[in-house]
C-alpha cells in the first residue's frame, strides 16, 4: 500500500478544449517506471469502463485475464494483483469527465501513480496523496505564436499581413490552443476578406474565454463557413463514428463514395483537406503511398477530438430527430436514446444513422423505420450483439458497418436480416468472430481483428470488387472460393500472421489489379500461378519476412506497374524475368536494385536502415552506404554521372535519379520499391 505521505496521483488540469493528451512531465519519485499506460478515458458512461479495466489488467500484468463479472469485480481483482507487485507502474487517465468514472479506476499499490487530465476540477479528489498541475491559458504571445503558426506556417504575423486583424482574430480565440489551431488553419491561404468575414462572425459569438462549451463549438463553427458544401457534408458526417478513436481512412471515403457520389481520388483530396484544417487528425503517412493510388487506404486511420465531433453534432442538430439528416447517439448508452423512442410511430427521414450502445439483445430493441438510411454504423463493446431487427426494413441500404470496441472478439446475431438488404454494398467488421451472412450483392468486404472465416462457406459472390482481410490472428489461408470470385479487382491481406501459402488457384482472379500480402510473416512462397495474372498493376509482398524467392513466372507480370518488397529481409535476390518488365530507363534500377539487395545494402539505400547515433556503430554504417553509391553509379551513362553529387547519402542520390528518370521517361513502366 502507497505511504499516505506519498503522492501517487497527478492532477493536470488544462485550458478547457485545449489540445488534448499534451501535459508537463510530474517530478519522478523512486526508481525509473517499469510500464507506463495511457488511457482516454473522455465521456465514456459505465458500460465502457469494464472494458477500460480489463484492457489495464491486460497491459499491466504479463498473465490471462480472469473473467470480470462487472466493474465492481473487475475493480477488485485489480487491486488485489497490484497490492502483490512492487514494480513502478504510471497509468495515464486522459480527459476524465466525472467523478464517478475516476473511482472506478483509481488504484493503490507500492510504486503505483496515476496521473489525471481533465478540464473539470471540481472531480479531483481531495486528499494529501494528490498534487494538482493546474495548466493556465496560454499567454497574449504564446497564444498569437500558435495562431500564427497554423495561419502562416511561421510563428510571427508576416509584413504583407493585416498585424491589427490578425491580433483581434487571435483574440476572438482565447487563449485556448484548439480553437487557435483550427481557426488559425481554416485562415491559411485566405484573403483578407476571409479573415473579415471571420473576424465579424467571431466578434458575434459569446466569448468563449469563460469556458462555456457553447462558445468554443459557436467559435470552432466559424471554420465550417469556409468549407464549400460538399466538404461540410463530408465533415458533418464524421459524427457517425466515435471520438478518440482509431478509425480507418477506408470506411470513412466508403462513405463518401456511396452516399456522398464523390469519386474515390475526389474524396481523398477532401480528406487531406480536412485533416489540413486540423478538422480531423491522420496518422502518420501510410508505409505504401503507392497503395493511394490503386483506391486502397487501409494503411491510413484517422481520429477526432471530442470537442471536434462535438462541433460536427452541434451544426447537425438543429433538425428534429424525424427531420435530420444524420441520426447520431453522441455519447455511448445502455439502450436507443429516449429522444427516438419518442417517435416509434414515425418515419425517420435520415440518410446516416449512428448507434453506440452496450450489449443488446433482441428483446431491448424499439421498433425504428428509417426508410432512407443508405448509411448504418454500429458501434459496441460486448461478446454478444444483437443486430437491431429494423435492419431489413432499411431497403435503401447501402453501407453497413458494425465496430466492436471490447477487449474480445464478439459473437453477432440477428445476421439474417442482412439477406433482405439487397442496395447493400459494402460491409464493414471489426472484432468479431465469423457471422454466417451471405454477401450476394457485396462489393467491397473488409474484415479487420476478426476470426472465423477461413471455414465461412458463404463466400460464393459473383460481384465481390474489394475483399480486406487485416489482423485476423487464426486466418491459415484464404478462404475457400475467394479463388473463384472473378470479379474481385483489389485484394488485400494484411498482418494475417499465420498464412504460410497462397492456393495456386489464384489465376481464376482473372480481374486482379490489386495484390496485397503486407505483413504476412509466415508466408514461404507465391505460386507460379500468380505469373498468370494478366490485369495485376500492383503487388504488395512487403514485410514478409519469410521469403526467400519469388517465382520465375512473376515476369510474365506485363501491366504490373508498382512492386513493393520493402522490408522482405530473406530475400536476396529476384529472378531476372523481373528486369524485362520495365521501360528501357528503368531496366537499370531494377538491375541495381538486385545487386544492392544481393549484398545487403538496398535497406541504406531505401531508408529503412537509418544513420545510428552512436559513432562506432555510425563508421560501418557511412561505409556500407558509400558502397551502395558505388553500386548505383554502375552502368551510368556521363550524362546520369554529371548530376550525382557524391556528398550527399546513397538515398538521396538514389531518389534524385528516380526524378531524373522519371522526367525524362514518363512512359517508363515499372518502379519496385
Amino acid at each position: 500500500m502507497a505511504n499516505t505521505n506519498t503522492v501517487h496521483q497527478y492532477i493536470i488540469q488544462p485550458p478547457q478544449y485545449g489540445l488534448p493528451s499534451v501535459s508537463p512531465t510530474p517530478p519522478q519519485y523512486g526508481p525509473p517506471l517499469n510500464k507506463v499506460l495511457f488511457i482516454t478515458v473522455s465521456q465514456c458512461t459505465n458500460l465502457n469502463l469494464k472494458g477500460i479495466l480489463e484492457t489495464m489488467w491486460e497491459k499491466l500484468f504479463e498473465k490471462k485475464k480472469p473473467e470480470f463479472q462487472n466493474v465492481e469485480d473487475g475493480q477488485r481483482q485489480l487491486q488485489q494483483q497490484l497490492l502483490k507487485q512492487e514494480k513502478p507502474i504510471l497509468v495515464i487517465l486522459d480527459d476524465v469527465w466525472s467523478r464517478s468514472n475516476l473511482d472506478k479506476l483509481l488504484f493503490e499499490g507500492r510504486g503505483y501513480k496515476t496521473l489525471i487530465t481533465t478540464r473539470d476540477i471540481s472531480i479531483i479528489p481531495k486528499n494529501t496523496c494528490t498534487k494538482l498541475y493546474q495548466l493556465p491559458l496560454l499567454s497574449q504571445g504564446d497564444a498569437l505564436s500558435l495562431f500564427c503558426f497554423w495561419a502562416f506556417g511561421q510563428t510571427t504575423i508576416p509584413g504583407t499581413a493585416d498585424a491589427n486583424l490578425v491580433k483581434e482574430v487571435q483574440a476572438e480565440c482565447g487563449g485556448l490552443p484548439l480553437a487557435l489551431k483550427v481557426i488559425g488553419s481554416t485562415l491559411h491561404g485566405e484573403p483578407q476578406v476571409a479573415w473579415k468575414r471571420a473576424n465579424s462572425s467571431l466578434s458575434k459569438g459569446e466569448s468563449i474565454s469563460d469556458y462555456h462549451r457553447e462558445g468554443l463549438l459557436e467559435c470552432l463553427a466559424t471554420s465550417i463557413d469556409f468549407l464549400d458544401d460538399i466538404v461540410r457534408e463530408c465533415f458533418l458526417d464524421l459524427g457517425s463514428f466515435p471520438e478518440d478513436k482509431k478509425i480507418c481512412a477506408d470506411a470513412l471515403l466508403d462513405i463518401w463514395v456511396n452516399v456522398r457520389k464523390l469519386e474515390w481520388q475526389d474524396a481523398f483530396v477532401i480528406l487531406l483537406e480536412l485533416a489540413s484544417r486540423n478538422l480531423l487528425n491522420l496518422s502518420s503517412n501510410p508505409r505504401n503511398q503507392a497503395a493511394i493510388s490503386y483506391g486502397n487506404a487501409s494503411e491510413l486511420y484517422f481520429f477526432q477530438h471530442d470537442v471536434i465531433r462535438d462541433l460536427a453534432l452541434y451544426l447537425e442538430f438543429g433538425d428534429s430527430a424525424v427531420h435530420s439528416k444524420r441520426l447520431f447517439m453522441p455519447r455511448k448508452e445502455s439502450s436507443l436514446p429516449q429522444k427516438w423512442k419518442l417517435h416509434t410511430n414515425k418515419t425517420f427521414g435520415a440518410q446516416i444513422v449512428s448507434i453506440h450502445t452496450g450489449p443488446m439483445n433482441s428483446s431491448q430493441w424499439d421498433e425504428m423505420n428509417f426508410p432512407e438510411a443508405e448509411l448504418m454504423v454500429i458501434v459496441f463493446a460486448s461478446r454478444e450483439y444483437f443486430l437491431p431487427p429494423f435492419l431489413k426494413s432499411m431497403k435503401k441500404l447501402k453501407i453497413l458497418m458494425v465496430f466492436n470496441y471490447g477487449s474480445k472478439r464478439a459473437t453477432l446475431k440477428g445476421i439474417d436480416a442482412l439477406s433482405s438488404l439487397t442496395q447493400l454494398k459494402v460491409l464493414h467488421l471489426e472484432r468479431l468472430i465469423a457471422p454466417p451472412v451471405e454477401i450476394q450483392n457485396i462489393e467491397k468486404l473488409s474484415l479487420s481483428l476478426c476470426e472465423g472465416f477461413e471455414s465461412t462457406s458463404t463466400l460464393n459472390n459473383t460481384k465481390l470488387q474489394y475483399f480486406n482481410l487485416d489482423h485476423c490472428s487464426d486466418l491459415e489461408a484464404l478462404p475457400s472460393g475467394i479463388c473463384h470470385m472473378q470479379s474481385i479487382q483489389i485484394l488485400s491481406v494484411t498482418n494475417c500472421h499465420l498464412i504460410q501459402n497462397l492456393p495456386s488457384d489464384i489465376v481464376s482472379m482473372s480481374c486482379l489489379r490489386v495484390l496485397r500480402l503486407s505483413a504476412l510473416p509466415g508466408l514461404k512462397e507465391l505460386p507460379s500461378s500468380i505469373g498468370n495474372l494478366v490485369w495485376l498493376e500492383y503487388l504488395d509482398i512487403s514485410v514478409c519476412e519469410g521469403l526467400k524467392k519469388l517465382p520465375e513466372e512473376i515476369g510474365k507480370l506485363e501491366k504490373l506497374s508498382e512492386f513493393d518488397m520493402r522490408e522482405c529481409s530473406r530475400l536476396r535476390r529476384l529472378p531476372r524475368t523481373v528486369s524485362g518488365l520495365g521501360h528501357e530507363s528503368h531496366t537499370w534500377q531494377i538491375k541495381v536494385q538486385l545487386s544492392l539487395i544481393e549484398k545487403d545494402l538496398w535497406e541504406i539505400v531505401d531508408g529503412t536502415v537509418r544513420k545510428p547515433q552512436d559513432a562506432d556503430i555510425a563508421t560501418k554504417w557511412t561505409t556500407k552506404d558509400r558502397r551502395a553509391t558505388t553500386l548505383v553509379g554502375h552502368g551510368l551513362s556521363n550524362a546520369y554521372l554529371h548530376p550525382i553529387d557524391l556528398s550527399k547519402m546513397s538515398k538521396a542520390i538514389w531518389e534524385g535519379l528516380n526524378v531524373l528518370f522519371g522526367s525524362q521517361a514518363s512512359s517508363a513502366k515499372m518502379s519496385i520499391k
